[in-house]
């Protein structure tokens, strides 16, 4: 028996169907099998990732060289990008053809005269006071292991370089063909959205690659900052081979945290092989401008060229580096903003209309 004052719930609920049921079980599965075939081809992803995401912040040149215009006659896409590898090329080209030679002349006088010297030193070592209790003959042992174990690494790890440098030329074509070709896989991309979101999708994406691109312009002033204040500051100090120290401090300097510590280090290198004084001014040189820029140029920079925080940057590294090392620490600023565009649009903005 019912209890007439007590109210009847009448639901509209209907009980799933076979068809909705089976529906879920392949949708399952299709996730599944997708994050595996994720899981499989990490590297892969990676490199398509990096290769789209600097085609993207390429894009704004090729598309200032396209708009050229000699006589009339503008450089179609395929031509732009073309002459902007042939461009950076070339410079690098011309870099290395006026700064390599010096030190290709040093490193063969010192390896051609290393024999005549090394007994020399080792005899200089043996009249230093108490140089017999020092143990040189064990230490002569462990450095000349030391150099065995270090050829033994460096051909044992021949072939991981070889195929990183594989994975950086296949990086290499895929950015051109994103370049060539990647409005006819974002307008493939697009036709998957629903017409309803396609729009607002399509405007925040352009505003996030307008972003990404002024990110290079950004990292190319840093990069320039470096490269002069380097240069300038190695040539005051006397420092061999400034010119070639300081280009290659300011190109590593694309490279977040380890392109600086690995051009320091080279600095560091050439220093000390002339004194030790000469080394303690290149250190204390980089320790100041270490501080300056991340103090006040980078942020200063960044939040006018993307937008973005110090604080938002250096999370960004720090994931990046975390996830994928260098790379990861590489695509890391604009990445940040690419998420950061989106979660402004569907997040901040949703909020809003919530509230």
């Amino acid at each position: 028996m019912t209890d007439p004052e007590k109210p009847i719930l009448v639901t509209n609920a209907t009980p799933p169907t076979p068809s909705t049921a089976r529906a879920n079980i392949v949708f399952f599965f299709a996730i599944l099998i997708a994050l595996g075939l994720a899981w499989k081809l990490t590297r892969e992803l990676e490199i398509l990732y990096v290769s789209a995401l600097f085609a993207v912040v390429l894009m704004p040149i090729v598309g200032w060289i396209c708009r050229l215009k000699i006589r009339g006659w503008h450089p179609n896409r395929g031509l732009g990008i073309l002459l902007m590898f042939l461009g950076v090329a070339l410079l690098l080209a011309l870099f290395f053809f006026f700064a390599l030679p010096p030190v290709l002349r040093d490193l063969r006088e010192a390896l051609t005269e290393l024999p005549q010297r090394l007994p020399q030193l080792v005899g200089k070592i043996k009249h230093i006071p108490m140089a017999d209790k020092l143990g040189l003959d064990t230490i002569a042992q462990r450095l000349q292991g030391a150099i065995t174990a270090t050829a033994g690494y460096l051909f044992a790890a021949l072939p991981n370089w070889l195929a990183h440098i594989f994975d950086v030329l296949t990086a290499l074509f895929l950015c051109i063909y994103f370049m060539l070709e990647g409005e006819h896989a974002y307008s493939f991309f697009l036709s998957i959205v629903p017409t309803t979101a396609r729009h607002r999708l399509d405007t925040t994406l352009r505003k996030a690659e307008l972003k990404m691109s002024k990110w290079l312009l950004g990292q190319g002033l840093l990069m320039s900052i470096l490269g002069l204040s380097s240069t300038v500051a190695f040539g005051i100090f006397h420092v061999r081979y400034f010119v070639l120290l300081g280009v290659l401090m300011g190109l590593l300097n694309i490279i977040p945290v380890a392109g600086a510590i690995i051009g320091m280090t080279l600095v560091c290198v050439v220093a000390s092989l002339d004194s030790w004084g000469r080394l303690l001014e290149v250190v204390i040189f980089y320790a100041v401008y270490a501080n300056v820029e991340n103090g006040f140029i980078t942020p200063r920079i960044m939040k006018s060229s993307v937008d973005l925080s110090g604080l938002t940057v250096l999370v960004a590294l720090l994931i990046g580096s975390a996830l994928a090392g260098v790379v990861g620490a590489l695509v890391a600023v604009p990445t940040a903003a690419l998420v950061v565009v989106l979660l402004e649009e569907y997040a901040v903005k949703k909020r809003a209309q919530e509230a």
